[in-house]
């Protein structure tokens, strides 16, 4: 008998206090509720290092707790050069911090980059936009952003696990490209 695969995955956005954290929360409820806490390990960083060590913005966790999501027990820090080769899935908010884990990964991990919007089944937009200097009502678009997205991404994940494949392959719906669409 075979033990089930273990999938790591990172979620990235730049301060590692507002999307990531969100992404990390949401997605940690969704793999409990479907008995996968065993077979999925989840973490969250940012490209910066401004708030190393704090917790979720605080209308992060409102908005994120309304929904029934706790993202309080959470702490930023910043990728580490260890990441790329730790996890199997890097998955960033935007192109931008896309294209900063693409500047700092070694060629040999970069297959592993993406976007957690690739992986939406509802929604157009390829981006989850930064809600740090708007008002609620952009929380509550990042949170629908990332419900969607981590849907396909617990989707696509269970699909390739049952095709027993190796987490890493197989997982990025879409290549990425640097072609942007409108946000709904």
């Amino acid at each position: 008998m075979t033990s089930p695969k273990v999938t790591s995955i990172l979620f990235v956005c730049m301060g590692n206090i507002c999307r990531s954290p969100t992404a990390e929360g949401v997605f940690q409820a969704k793999i409990h509720a479907r008995g996968l806490a065993d077979n999925v390990i989840i973490d969250s960083a940012g490209m910066y290092l401004n708030h190393v060590g704090e917790a979720p913005d605080p209308r992060a966790q409102s908005h994120a707790l309304k929904r029934g999501y706790d993202l309080s027990k959470q702490r930023a820090r910043q990728v580490k050069a260890n990441d790329f080769e730790k996890f199997d899935l890097i998955l960033a908010m935007d192109r931008h911090n896309l294209a900063l884990l693409e500047a700092a990964c070694p060629e040999a991990y970069r297959h592993k980059l993406g976007l957690l919007m690739d992986y939406a089944q509802h929604t157009n937009a390829t981006e989850i936009p930064d809600p740090y200097y708007e008002d609620g009502d952009s929380f509550d678009l990042v949170l629908d952003y990332i419900d969607d997205a981590t849907d396909g991404l617990l989707t696509k994940l269970q699909a390739t696990d049952n095709r027993q494949e190796h987490p890493s392959r197989g997982l990025f719906p879409r290549p990425v490209s640097s072609a942007s669409k409108d946000l709904k």
